[in-house]
């Protein structure tokens, strides 16, 4: 029976062992690959799809697409890696009437991974530099999805002058209290870490290639995984929550913006009776604000875009 018994365990562990070096193997390969392919990449990225402008030194990246009165400046989420595709199904809707610009702050999309600060003070000083150097003047319509939230905030309570109105796409809140420690724990931290293991290894590649693409070329797709591989989790946008206290703090003690305003909720995932109650007083704030409560998933320019087109058209009519 003990000699079974041994066979048994044995059997187990050499089947564990096994295992564990397929894993490796596997995680080898797609190490190595995914290398390869970044190295071959490089070229395909060569040349953005947008104008480069120089902010500090380094390649900012600037898309426009459309013409009209009014401009309409997309401001992406964290972690965002191609604003330009994230933004697509929005602009695509807008430009027809309106001039629509997509801001690729650096480290996102084809813009330079830099050193240095990323509060959010700095990040708006760069975004105003490159959007006036890429001869795009205010006033604007800051179209802010997620933690971008924050930078349209403060960008209206401290150059009031360049702001029409602020459309919030899920967007985080200043005013939402205890927001800071969220994003300092320790889980947070832990999804950071694991961008980064994924970029590394290239699992976002395998991924991304056995998922389905709408309104999107060949040259598109390829161009779209080649910026992701490159971008996600990278140390210039993982900076960003470090400014995220400050930024907080900064738009605590000001007043907030009276601009008119459109806060798109996502209540599929996000019941915070708290969260709703800082949004309702950034509408209260508004000289003409308005609260939608949507059912689709954190971003929300992907699954309602036609909706908030056409939201986002009425609210400029009204500002003429």
């Amino acid at each position: 029976m003990q000699t079974i018994v041994k066979k048994i365990f044995r059997f187990i562990g050499k089947t564990i062992l096994g295992l564990f070096i397929a894993l490796a193997i596997i995680i080898l390969v797609m190490t190595v690959y995914n290398r390869i392919r970044c190295s071959q990449e490089k070229e395909l990225l060569a040349k953005p799809t947008g104008q480069f402008v120089e902010v500090d030194g380094h390649n900012m990246n600037i898309f426009v697409s459309g013409d009209g009165d009014h401009t309409i400046v997309l401001l992406s989420g964290w972690g965002t890696e191609s604003p330009i595709y994230d933004f697509k199904p929005l602009y695509t809707k807008l430009s027809d009437d309106h001039k629509c610009v997509v801001i690729e702050k650096f480290g996102y999309g084809f813009s330079d991974e830099i050193e240095g600060e990323r509060d959010f003070d700095t990040i708006l000083r760069q975004d105003r530099e490159a959007l006036l150097k890429a001869g795009i003047k205010p006033p604007y319509v800051l179209c802010a999805h997620s933690l971008s939230g924050l930078e349209a905030t403060l960008w209206a309570q401290k150059y009031p002058d360049e702001v029409e109105a602020i459309v919030g796409l899920d967007m985080t809140l200043g005013n939402y209290p205890g927001y800071a420690d969220k994003q300092e724990s320790s889980s947070n931290r832990t999804i950071n870490n694991i961008n980064k293991v994924v970029r590394f290894v290239g699992l976002n590649r395998f991924l991304m290639s056995i998922s389905d693409y709408d309104d999107m070329s060949d040259a598109e797709i390829k161009q779209y995984i080649a910026l992701v591989c490159k971008n996600q989790g990278n140390d210039t946008v993982m900076r960003e929550n470090d400014g995220i206290r400050k930024a907080c703090e900064e738009i605590s003690a000001y007043p907030l913006p009276d601009v008119p305003t459109l806060q798109y909720l996502d209540t599929s995932s996000n019941e915070d009776e708290i969260y709703k109650s800082s949004c309702q007083k950034i509408i209260d704030a508004s000289v003409n604000g308005k609260m939608i409560q949507l059912d689709c998933g954190h971003y929300v320019h992907h699954f309602e875009s036609e909706r908030i087109a056409s939201d986002i058209s009425q609210l400029i009519n009204d500002l003429n």
